[in-house]
C-alpha cells in the first residue's frame, strides 16, 4: 500500500467542518488551541499505521453510506455504553452516580459530527487541534467544562483505546447496508479501524507525562 504523503491534498465530499450548529462544537474555531504534536508528527504517525491514500479514499467512500444512518449507529454506541457500567460511570453525576442525560444528549450530538468528520477530515492543522481539543475534554483537563456538568473527574484513558474494537466493529454492517461490494466494505471497514486508533493516540496526549508522547 502506498502511504500518504506528509501533507495530504485536499479531498473534498461535502463533508467539511461546519461549526456551531452543535453546541460545544468548535472545529476550526479560534477557541481551539494549537495541537503540541505537528503534521510531521501526524504524517508519521500515519506512515507507522499504513494509512495511506488508499485508507482516505475509503474514509470517502463512507462518507455518503454513513451520512443519513447516524442516528441508527449512535443508537448501537449508546446501547453499548447503556451496557456496560465501566463507560456509563463517565456520563454519571458526580454525587448521585445517576447518568445524566442532558450530558449524554449533548454529547451525542458532537458524536453525530465526529462520524462525518472521521470520514472527510482533511488531516490539516484544525483537523490536528481539534484531536488536540477531543483529547482535552476527555482528561481532566477540560472533562465536563465543554457542557458545564458535574461528573466524574476524567474518562480512564485505558478505554479510549479500547473503544477502537466496539466502534469500528459494530459500523460495519452500517458500512455494508447500501450495496457496496464485499471489497470496498473490507476497504472501509480497515481505514475506519486505522482512523479512530489514530485519533484514539492524538488524544492520549493530556494523559501523557510530559516529554513522553
Amino acid at each position: 500500500m502506498r502511504l500518504m504523503k506528509p501533507i495530504l491534498p485536499a479531498l473534498t465530499l461535502g463533508v467539511t467542518p461546519a461549526g456551531a450548529a452543535v453546541p460545544g462544537y468548535t472545529y476550526g474555531q479560534p477557541s481551539v488551541a494549537r495541537a503540541p504534536y505537528s503534521l510531521d508528527d501526524l504524517a508519521a504517525l500515519q506512515k507507522v499505521l499504513l494509512f495511506g491514500d488508499d485508507d482516505i479514499r475509503a474514509l470517502r467512500q463512507s462518507a455518503p453510506i454513513l451520512a443519513d444512518q447516524t442516528d441508527a449507529i449512535l443508537d448501537v454506541w449508546y446501547g453499548f455504553v447503556a451496557s456496560t457500567p465501566e463507560l456509563l460511570v463517565f456520563f454519571g453525576n458526580a454525587r448521585t452516580g445517576e447518568p445524566d442525560a442532558g450530558y449524554l444528549a449533548a454529547v451525542r450530538q458532537r458524536f453525530a459530527r465526529w462520524i462525518l468528520d472521521t470520514a472527510g477530515a482533511q488531516y490539516d492543522q484544525a483537523w490536528l487541534d481539534y484531536q488536540y481539543e477531543i483529547g482535552l475534554r476527555h482528561s481532566r483537563i477540560k472533562k465536563n467544562r465543554t457542557d458545564g456538568v458535574d461528573s466524574t473527574a476524567q474518562v480512564n484513558f485505558r478505554y479510549i483505546p479500547a473503544l477502537t474494537i466496539p466502534i469500528t466493529t459494530t459500523l460495519k454492517p452500517f458500512l455494508a447496508s447500501k450495496g457496496a461490494s464485499v471489497a470496498d466494505v473490507e476497504n472501509m471497514h480497515a481505514a475506519w479501524v486505522k482512523s479512530v486508533l489514530l485519533q484514539a493516540i492524538l488524544w492520549s496526549e493530556p494523559y501523557v507525562r510530559d516529554g513522553a508522547f
